[in-house]
Order: structure tokens, then sequence, then C-alpha cells
């Protein structure tokens, strides 16, 4: 895709949005995104490595959310720059069927001195494919899931992120997903 495809260039808070894309995938479940160019942000939080193939996935990222929120990480986080929580897939081995990194975090000022306790890490800037996603926070976002993997997006697997609205809750939550996306030549 050429920029000069895109239907329009907007700069839009810290993000660049290039265009609204419509894409069907391979099973014909339609998706829209945006193209959006982010900064780099440093996020602080827990930190697992897991594969999707993993029996016991489900159980450790579930795990690391709670916590996150019942011991307080959350809440207390030095430096955190806004109410949203991180949910951010890094250090990919291949693809999404590969060990991966992934941390339950937020983001936090550069500058922030974080406890030797917690992992630190960079969500780099780059272009993403952003996704709103709407609904039950356990199963919207299985099922986000679920249709990205069968389309034909060109991923990066270098970071991908689910990034929590405030003002929701476990069932009516609004969760923004950033996929990275290969530059658009």
């Amino acid at each position: 895709m050429q920029l000069s495809d895109y239907a329009c260039y907007t700069l839009f808070n810290r993000y660049e949005i290039y265009a609204v894309i419509k894409t069907e995938n391979k099973r014909g479940i339609t998706m829209n995104y945006e193209i959006v160019y982010l900064e780099e942000k440093k996020a602080a939080g827990l930190k697992i490595r897991t594969n999707n193939a993993s029996p016991d996935m489900g159980a450790e990222i579930g795990g690391l959310w709670k916590r996150f929120f019942e011991e307080g990480i959350f809440f207390q986080m030095p430096g955190k720059v806004n109410d949203k929580s991180i949910g951010l897939y890094t250090n990919y081995a291949g693809d999404h069927k590969d060990d991966y990194d992934m941390f339950v975090c937020c983001e936090i000022d550069k500058a922030a001195q974080i406890p030797e306790s917690l992992a630190t890490t960079v969500i780099p800037k780059g272009n993403y494919a952003k996704f709103i996603v709407k609904g039950n926070m356990v199963t919207a976002v299985q099922e986000f899931w679920m249709k990205l993997w069968s389309m034909d997006l060109k991923r990066t697997y270098v970071a991908d992120f689910e990034e929590y609205q405030p003002g929701g809750d476990m069932d009516n939550a609004e969760i923004h997903m950033y996929i990275g996306i290969e530059n658009a030549d």
C-alpha cells in the first residue's frame, strides 16, 4: 500500500492517522482499523514468557492481570502517565505461534524510578494497525485475536498491545488493540 493510496492524513493526539481501512480476513469476517504511527513509550509492570499453544497460557496471563490489580501495582506505579492498563506482547521468537514475552503494565514517564520487583520495557515507535474492541474484557479480546490470526495483515511481530481505556467495567470495556505492522511504502 502506498501513502498516496490512503484516504486521509490527520494529526490526532500522539498519533498520525493515515487512513481508515476496511479489510476482510480469510473467513470473510470484516474488521475495521486505522494505520497509526506511535512514538516510543516506556512501560512497567509484570512479565512472563509464554506461547499461544501452552495449555496454561490463559491462566498465566489471567494471573498476571489479577496480581497487577489486587496487589495495587497499577494504582501505585511511580510515574504513571495515564489511567490505561496495557497488555503487551513482544520479543516474539517468530510469529504468533511461537514464544513471546507478555507484559501486564502501564505507560510511565521515561524518567520514572521503578522498583526492581517490576519489569520495564519499551513499546517501540512505528506503524500500528489500531482496532477498537468493545465488550467483555476476556471474550471480546479472545475473539479479536482469533479473527486477527486469520488476517493477511503484514505484521512485524516486534510489539502488539491491548490498551484498556478507563471508565469501563469487565462486561463493558473499550480496548484499543495496536498491532505492529510493516511500513506502508
